[in-house]
């Protein structure tokens, strides 16, 4: 039996524990974990996204970043070499098939292949009631929420198996667990992405392959505005917020890196909330 010490360092989680566990990489600097490793990033030209490629970067990883707009990939990678990171970017709305397969080609015409998948493009077109949600909504809401990340990482799979192992990070929300009232056909999508971490878990872990899912708390970003601009809303939340203080981005992006790394290479099928407070036992 050991004692584990856990700290936190940068954001990222560390464990310390007796001589007969594997030490992975507590000894070193995290600059350079991801050395030479490969991430693709979906929705990461701003907000969550943007944070977790800057960090995957800095810890070394050549990162792909994505979106809907020309004009925002442009910047994205614009400002990230500009901090001397290795990241290239696509145009990629992940419901289109031609732009999954556009940017599975840039992937492999850069770097051969992938180590790391982060999903985390999403979309939320209404505010309102669940029932009257129209079918075009509907659609729109499960097929980028739920089946784009299928999708995508079906076609990137032979990619990362070459690789011999490798990382895929769901996006989901803390809405899948404390819905809200007005976000239905979100919060629902939010909650099956729940479902298809744990199985895309079991049927990788043969692979090689981890399967994890970051459940993003209240994070002040423009898709969140609807929320944390809500002043009746954030109030009544904060009853049951532990910390009192919005998120930010980069809150979530150490633990992504660390998903990534091998001090994760034993943790797969999680859904990990960063939202400063506990919403399950």
């Amino acid at each position: 039996m050991f004692q584990a010490v856990a700290w936190v360092r940068r954001g990222l989680f560390h464990f310390r524990a007796g001589l007969s566990v594997r030490m992975n990489s507590t000894a070193i600097d995290r600059k350079g974990v991801l050395a030479n490793r490969v991430a693709v990033i979906t929705g990461s030209t701003e907000g969550i996204g943007f944070a977790i490629a800057r960090r995957l970067a800095q810890d070394g990883a050549h990162v792909v970043i994505s979106s809907r707009k020309q004009q925002n990939v442009d910047r994205a990678v614009a400002a990230l070499q500009g901090e001397g990171l290795s990241v290239t970017g696509t145009v990629c709305h992940v419901g289109k098939a031609e732009d999954r397969e556009r940017l599975v080609a840039t992937v492999l015409e850069h770097y051969g292949g992938l180590d790391f998948l982060v999903c985390n493009a999403g979309v939320n077109p209404l505010v309102g009631s669940t029932l009257k949600a129209s079918e075009e909504v509907w659609d729109k809401i499960l097929s980028v929420n739920v089946k784009s990340p299928a999708l995508l990482l079906s076609q990137l799979l032979p990619h990362m198996e070459n690789r011999g192992m490798g990382s895929v990070i769901l996006v989901s929300s803390v809405a899948a667990y404390i819905p809200q009232v007005k976000l239905g056909p979100y919060n629902i999508s939010k909650t099956a992405i729940l479902g298809l971490t744990r199985t895309l878990s079991l049927e990788l872990a043969p692979k090689g392959i981890r399967v994890n899912c970051l459940v993003p708390g209240i994070i002040k970003t423009n898709f969140s505005k609807v929320i944390h601009q809500d002043e009746l809303y954030w109030n009544n939340f904060k009853r049951q917020h532990q910390v009192q203080r919005l998120g930010q981005p980069e809150d979530c992006a150490g633990i992504v890196s660390f998903l990534c790394s091998p001090d994760a290479s034993y943790i797969t099928g999680e859904n990990i909330v960063v939202g400063g407070f506990s919403s399950r036992l």
